[in-house]
């Protein structure tokens, strides 16, 4: 008896009112069903035409899928007819459900995060998990396959974020490169094959956007240090920035780590919370009495000079970070009311301190003592960061043309 094989929408619903497509398998009389993964409310599917109405907002994408499906499961039924007499529709979606492609960018980014909580990366993690939903969420689909994200998947992803989120050009660009790194570790365990990866040259590439990067003058900064007109809460605020600051702009997780007995033979020594560095910085004359001003609160040596992590469970990453964040968002308050009062127009934050640190450093430093003072793992990394800050030779291009 010949086989047949059909779209069909699932009656039963999921827990979020969704309906399932399923490729149904007909031999014999008997029939078996292959979950496609994705679901759809019911009023988007076309029961004659068997495929995704229009109204769907990704209908041309989707039935573009269901199409490759359906074809990919006819190719299976005729190279049966031709090895086998006899076979059930068990047998055929045996043949189309391969094992190579049992595990799903699903599974692949559950994976992912899962190891990144393993190796304490709380921090990308807090990053990562939102984007990887968006991209499930974006297909609507909990057994998405790598196969299906190809160009214009990824087009008509890029166009869900811009129009529907109104993501940034930066967070996009965040969104490609999670996807990236997960098609990546899909190919290496050969889940899919690499002829198949969507991104590089004529394909989609990823190109980070300029950002702006602004920090204070020094003039800026000693308006910060001289106002006296501050509530104990800003003042408080003032002193963990211009720590930061006057330690090369220092992030404001490792800022809060320091302990007593981290400083010992007038230097700073600590271990950098981003890769795990350990570093040692003289002590600046400046820091001295901002350090002063906390001893009152000292309980002992192993204790923590900024009060923020006093009250922490040291043993558990997610707490420590969630502190952090909240300490971050409480200063950053604080400092936008300190700009008003020292009458800055510039946008005053935690992570300005490390932008002001480059800016007046400008070019009056080698770069690979920069580099040091910066922590970075690359020299690169400094001199891509340090152009935001130096103009010298544009500015005095610009005089030569125009000073006449």
């Amino acid at each position: 008896m010949a086989s047949s094989i059909r779209l069909i929408l699932r009656k039963k619903p999921n827990k979020e009112g969704l309906f399932p497509l399923m490729i149904r398998i007909v031999k014999n009389r008997k029939s078996n069903v292959i979950y496609t993964g994705h679901y759809i409310e019911s009023h988007h599917w076309d029961e004659v035409e068997r495929k995704i109405k229009k109204s769907h907002p990704n209908s041309v994408r989707l039935n573009n899928m269901l199409v490759k499906k359906l074809a990919e499961a006819s190719d299976t039924v005729i190279e049966l007819q031709t090895t086998h007499k006899e076979f059930s529709s068990k047998q055929i979606k045996k043949q189309i459900v391969k094992p190579n492609e049992e595990e799903s960018f699903n599974t692949i980014s559950k994976n992912f995060l899962l190891e990144l909580e393993a190796n304490k990366k709380l921090t990308r993690l807090g990053s990562d998990k939102p984007r990887i939903n968006h991209v499930i969420n974006f297909a609507g689909s909990d057994n998405l396959s790598f196969r299906e994200i190809n160009e214009d998947f990824l087009k008509d992803f890029i166009t869900y974020l811009k129009v529907k989120r109104k993501n940034s050009p930066r967070s996009i660009t965040n969104n490609l490169v999670v996807i990236r790194t997960l098609f990546n570790i899909a190919i290496r365990k050969g889940i899919v094959d690499s002829k198949l990866y969507p991104f590089g040259k004529g394909k989609i590439r990823i190109k980070f956007p300029e950002t702006e990067k602004v920090g204070l003058s020094p003039d800026e900064v000693k308006k910060i240090a001289s106002l006296n007109n501050l509530t104990e809460h800003e003042l408080h605020a003032r002193n963990v920035w211009l720590f930061s600051f006057y330690l090369a702009g220092m992030r404001v997780a490792d800022v809060l780590k320091i302990k007593w007995s981290d400083i010992y033979d007038e230097r700073l020594h600590y271990r950098m919370n981003k890769n795990d560095k350990l570093l040692s910085l003289k002590l600046p004359n400046k820091v001295l009495p901002i350090i002063e001003s906390y001893k009152e609160q000292k309980l002992n040596d192993n204790d923590f000079i900024f009060p923020e992590l006093k009250k922490a469970n040291l043993k558990s990453e997610k707490d420590i970070l969630a502190k952090t964040k909240t300490a971050n968002k409480k200063f950053n308050k604080y400092l936008e009311k300190i700009a008003e009062k020292a009458g800055l127009y510039k946008k005053l934050t935690m992570h300005i301190a490390r932008h002001t640190f480059g800016n007046i450093s400008g070019d009056k430093i080698p770069i690979q003592m920069l580099q040091k003072l910066y922590r970075h793992s690359s020299i690169t990394t400094t001199i891509n960061y340090q152009s935001n800050f130096v103009h010298k030779d544009t500015d005095d291009a610009l005089d030569k043309v125009i000073d006449f």
